[in-house]
């Protein structure tokens, strides 16, 4: 999932979805209406009472009363919402914004957690220079509230395994720590999540962990900033650390081996909570029957009753359960598992009013929001859904929703607009500029404003690169490539110029004819263009001696996740993100290459 593929774009769409309309209760006054009054429902409120009829009535995107004596003001929206069940909106606070999910772009990812009542979510998979641009593009669209984690893994951890060290932070002391949180608070990040243990399952070689001494350094940093710390860890020796390290919340389940009372002791003195993403882990979620001779087979069935029965453990003794899926990965479609985890808990041994508030209150209070919503009181964000059932009976309730409402706004169900902006797959283009980088600035970004990334392989085992802006003489200043390359097939560096800030908006680039820059280097190299849609690349060649090359467009093919080639990419020019200069070599060789004065000509 590196910067220059993230622009692949998943076919799956919502259809219909986007424009439910269910059957249900009748609405009154004009949807343009600045206060609405909800009546008749029966309101769990996340607080732990018992549901109960009353009348809600939302002024100004707040809860300004709640009460069964509550009458509608004159010229509300009026919503006859008797024998439905009125909640807080749902959270996921474990979520991947990837072009592999499902769905796999931005404004359907968005419409996929509107229509399951998700009101709020952590996106864990951004780089921090999207972060700007993202929130403005869900700005433009009907969305939940999405919190922005800042990432940060050891060398060879992971998230490090494969991300550049602009998307993911890499630190193993406790001084690059402390300067890693620094850095990114610049970004206004809504939290860190910190991949600290390695253990990949027993199914494949462990990745690096992170010393509980970087670890407590990290999060210490981190809440002089006030930023929540999230950690992905799944073993219960790393969950003790995590809680002696006094993080703010353990993502993901501890499932290696059952909890003792020490490792508990420690989560539940550190102040730690845990999402248990049950819903990733769950190994009859997808595809026929499994062979339960199969050793890897049975080792998903344990490590899964190991999760449920931990999740438990930590509730009874205390801890907050709050939600999140890890949505994005495999067989863990955006919104419908969200609500699945709601089930899962209650599977895992919580009653179905405790999961419910596990999904609402107990994870706005752990991620700092609970003054603002999570519950239904006035004064609250009125971030709710309307359910056609009783939730906290049946938990699978959940699923039957009728209506959704962010900030006080219908957006879904009854009522609701079309979600035409979601209709799009991507932000609307910008025109490209000619000059793409000369390499000049001071301040070390690209002559586009854009912050520039290194790309090499992935894996355990990285190529190791380096990339840095030197002096050219007279001719000013070049940017200078250099890498020793990973002992694997295929190994490869490159540096990624994205054309607008975080590779978000595309740039339509039909007025050009191709990419022309000055290079030097020791042997043969490739151009890269990453669409919206596909990746683009073409070969170029370079000596000792600087020289001019052209690579018009039509010279591009477009190419796979994996590098194959890809006959079904067509060729537009209006959705241009990223242009990347790289190379290859075999394994434990050297590779060097200098570029000057890239422009589309």
């Amino acid at each position: 999932m590196k910067l220059a593929l993230k622009a692949a774009v998943s076919a799956i769409a919502l259809g219909a979805a986007l424009l439910l309309v269910s059957a249900g209760a009748s609405v009154a006054a004009s949807p343009k209406a600045e206060v609405t009054a909800i009546m008749g429902a029966t309101v769990f409120d996340g607080t732990g009472a018992a549901p109960r009829l009353a009348n809600v009535v939302i002024r100004d995107g707040r809860i300004a009363e709640v009460g069964p004596g509550v009458k509608p003001p004159r010229g509300a929206r009026v919503i006859d919402a008797k024998g439905e069940a009125l909640l807080p909106g749902f959270y996921d606070l474990h979520t991947h914004w990837t072009p592999s999910g499902m769905p796999g772009t931005t404004p359907q990812i968005a419409a996929a957690y509107v229509s399951a009542g998700v009101t709020t979510v952590s996106d864990f998979n951004a780089a921090p220079e999207s972060f700007a641009p993202r929130r403005q593009w869900l700005s433009t669209l009907v969305a939940p509230h999405v919190n922005f984690a800042a990432r940060m893994s050891t060398p060879g951890g992971h998230g490090a395994d494969w991300a550049d060290s602009n998307t993911t932070k890499w630190v193993n002391t406790p001084e690059a720590a402390r300067a890693a949180v620094r850095a990114i608070a610049a970004y206004k990040p809504d939290l860190i999540k910190a991949f600290t243990d390695g253990w990949r399952y027993g199914v494949a070689p462990d990745n690096t962990s992170m010393d509980e001494w970087t670890l407590a350094a990290l999060v210490d940093e981190a809440h002089k900033n006030q930023l929540k710390v999230f950690t992905h860890t799944v073993t219960v020796d790393r969950g003790e650390a995590a809680g002696r390290a006094k993080v703010d919340v353990i993502t993901h389940s501890l499932q290696d081996q059952p909890l003792d009372a020490e490792a508990i002791s420690a989560i539940k003195a550190g102040g730690t909570s845990d999402t248990p993403t049950l819903a990733v882990y769950e190994p009859t979620k997808a595809g026929p029957p499994r062979d339960m001779s199969d050793p890897k087979v049975k080792q998903s069935f344990q490590k899964f009753d190991y999760a449920l029965g931990n999740a438990k453990a930590l509730h009874d003794a205390g801890v907050t359960i709050a939600l999140g899926t890890d949505a994005g990965m495999p067989a863990t479609p955006h919104g419908v598992s969200t609500l699945h985890e709601m089930e899962l808990l209650v599977r895992a041994g919580l009653t179905p009013a405790e999961a419910l508030i596990a999904g609402t209150a107990d994870s706005a209070r752990v991620i700092g929001q609970l003054d603002d919503r999570g519950t239904i009181q006035p004064g609250k964000r009125a971030d709710l859904v309307l359910i056609r059932g009783a939730p906290w009976k049946t938990i699978e309730d959940v699923r039957k929703t009728d209506r959704v409402f962010i900030d006080g706004k219908l957006v879904f169900g009854p009522g609701a607009p079309a979600m035409t902006a979601n209709a799009a797959t991507t932000m609307s283009p910008v025109p490209a500029k000619a000059l793409i980088d000369d390499f000049e600035r001071a301040d070390g970004r690209s002559s586009l404003d854009t912050l520039r990334n290194d790309d090499p392989d992935g894996g355990l085992d990285r190529t190791v690169e380096i990339s840095q802006v030197i002096s050219r003489g007279t001719e000013g200043r070049a940017l200078s490539i250099a890498a020793r390359m990973a002992m694997k097939a295929k190994p490869n560096a490159g540096v990624i110029i994205p054309l607008t800030r975080g590779s978000i908006q595309p740039v339509d680039a039909r007025a050009f004819k191709g990419v022309r820059f000055e290079v030097r280097g020791d042997g043969d190299y490739a151009l890269g263009v990453t669409t919206t849609s596909a990746r683009w690349s073409a070969p170029f060649s370079a000596g000792q001696a600087w020289r001019t090359v052209e690579v018009p467009f039509s010279a591009l093919s477009a190419m796979t996740y994996r590098g194959d080639k890809d006959d079904k990419a067509t060729w537009s020019g209006l959705d241009l993100t990223e242009v990347e200069f790289m190379g290859g070599r075999l394994g434990g060789e050297k590779m060097w290459m200098e570029i000057d004065n890239v422009i589309f000509y």
